[in-house]
């Protein structure tokens, strides 16, 4: 590779900050909340022009799981997820842009990026948009700053404490800490383009469904395929969020496109197009295929692909498929993860051998030491880009699990301030209890708790969240 050298310039230090959030995702969003409600003076680098992430520039307006896994007539809708996840899912609701039953948040995303603005005004947590995150800056062992590049070019901001909330571990990795990326054979699960159509009726599409007995429809996509109407892509529905308040419209969980490394700028470019491609082929297929989408036209793809995997910044302990199969405690929890190990073939279409579904009402703890990177004091991470391997990352990276990792983040880089100590140094029981004054779920002693506190599922009406206390 060619190599041009570049004089060393004065970089200008355009703030500084106790806390430092690089990335505004669900993990960002809960970080840069709990940091700035505890006190800390927070800043939140974000490159696009919103908080929420894949929630929001990534078109994605389902979030869950909020409850252990299983189905809701099973019983199955004790809550394990609080803290702030569960405090947005309440208020994008109570807003009138989305419904809540517990399990799963469905919502508008131009309703969700107007909340978590707010949110961020109303804690006081600043936000900069359109602002690249460059690398971390480290002395002595210690992650003192970045350097981030925007319109105003490239400046540093100094901070005390950074969180990486990136997802993809830029800024762990930037500053040294070893990582491992995908699979055994080194392949990471395939990226997704979200879309939103417009023109649907629910109703007959639901029906379509029941009809089918295949909520995934995997028999009407072959015929398609059969029919020379579709490309191989997709085998299955990966999911169809619908939201009452918006009864025409549905967010698509179609596309699927294997073989990226989402850290290559190249390789991102070309699934980008990849999955317009798809979006447009997939409505003219819904069209023709789906009673109930025969008039259905394209509103919108978002700014960004989703991106399921990336580097995974290795801490003081790696969280293992055996780890959640057992549903094992640790002493230093931070929250509850209950999603299925959902993992995407990574050389084709639908789901990977791998996946497990497991058992009604499952529910796992996940540790604070996954959370502290190797090699580096003052630099946390939270999201999909902690300590795990590629299978246990199939279940911790959804949405739910990123904001208790990042509110778990914020807490710690709060609180190791004010004690004058680094985050791996802060006594857990202390980063415990702050944590469950936030509201947040750590074992089952909360579980039962919360859940005692919460009218029953059943006196419930449709649209209307639960109820926890928030924070203050």
């Amino acid at each position: 590779m060619r190599t041009f050298h570049h004089p060393a310039e004065e970089l200008p230090v355009c703030a500084e900050v106790d806390v430092l959030v690089v990335g505004g995702g669900p993990a960002g969003v809960a970080a840069a909340f709990a940091a700035a409600r505890l006190g800390a003076r927070t800043l939140v680098v974000e490159q696009f022009n919103c908080l929420g992430g894949v929630a929001t520039a990534g078109g994605h307006g389902h979030i869950c799981l909020f409850s252990s896994f299983g189905n809701p007539t099973w019983g199955t809708d004790e809550l394990v997820v609080g803290g702030i996840p569960y405090e947005s899912a309440c208020r994008v609701t109570e807003s009138g842009y989305g419904t809540f039953d517990r399990r799963n948040c469905e919502f508008e995303v131009e309703g969700m990026k107007l909340l978590l603005d707010r949110m961020a005004g109303e804690c006081g947590a600043a936000v900069l948009y359109h602002t690249f995150f460059v690398r971390t800056l480290v002395e002595g062992g210690k992650a003192i700053g970045a350097v981030v590049q925007n319109k105003g070019g490239r400046q540093v901001i100094l901070a005390k404490r950074i969180v990486d909330c990136s997802g993809d571990g830029d800024a762990a990795a930037t500053a040294g800490c070893p990582f491992e990326q995908g699979n055994s054979e080194g392949q990471c699960q395939p990226v997704t383009l979200m879309f939103q159509i417009g023109g649907i009726d629910i109703e007959r599409v639901r029906g379509y469904q029941r009809d089918e007995n295949d909520y995934k429809l995997s028999a009407t996509w072959k015929r398609a395929q059969e029919a020379g109407d579709m490309r191989p892509f997709q085998s299955v529905v990966m999911g169809w969020w619908w939201t009452a308040t918006r009864p025409d419209q549905l967010g698509i969980n179609f596309t699927h496109i294997t073989g990226v490394d989402t850290t290559k700028a190249e390789q991102l470019t070309a699934a980008t197009i990849e999955g317009r491609r798809q979006a447009e082929e997939t409505v003219r297929i819904y069209r023709k295929y789906v009673p109930g989408m025969e008039h259905c036209h394209l509103l919108s793809t978002p700014p960004t692909i989703g991106l399921r995997e990336s580097r995974r910044i290795l801490g003081d302990y790696i969280l293992n498929k055996e780890d959640l199969m057992a549903e094992r405690e640790f002493s230093d929890s931070i929250g509850y993860g209950s999603f299925f190990i959902d993992i995407h073939n990574t050389k084709g279409a639908g789901m990977d051998v791998r996946t497990v579904r497991p058992h009604n009402g499952f529910k796992y703890q996940i540790p604070w030491r996954v959370q502290l990177p190797r090699a580096i004091e003052n630099l946390t991470t939270a999201g999909r880009c902690v300590s795990l391997t590629h299978e246990a990352l199939g279940s911790v990276r959804v949405m739910p699990q990123c904001g208790i990792l990042g509110q778990a983040a914020g807490t710690a880089s709060a609180l190791s301030l004010a004690r004058g100590c680094t985050p791996r140094a802060l006594p857990v029981d202390e980063l415990q209890a702050s944590l469950r004054q936030q509201g947040c779920i750590l074992d089952a002693a909360d579980v039962v708790r919360v859940n005692a506190a919460l009218p029953p599922r059943a006196s419930l009406p449709e649209t209307a969240p639960p109820r926890l206390p928030r924070c203050a």
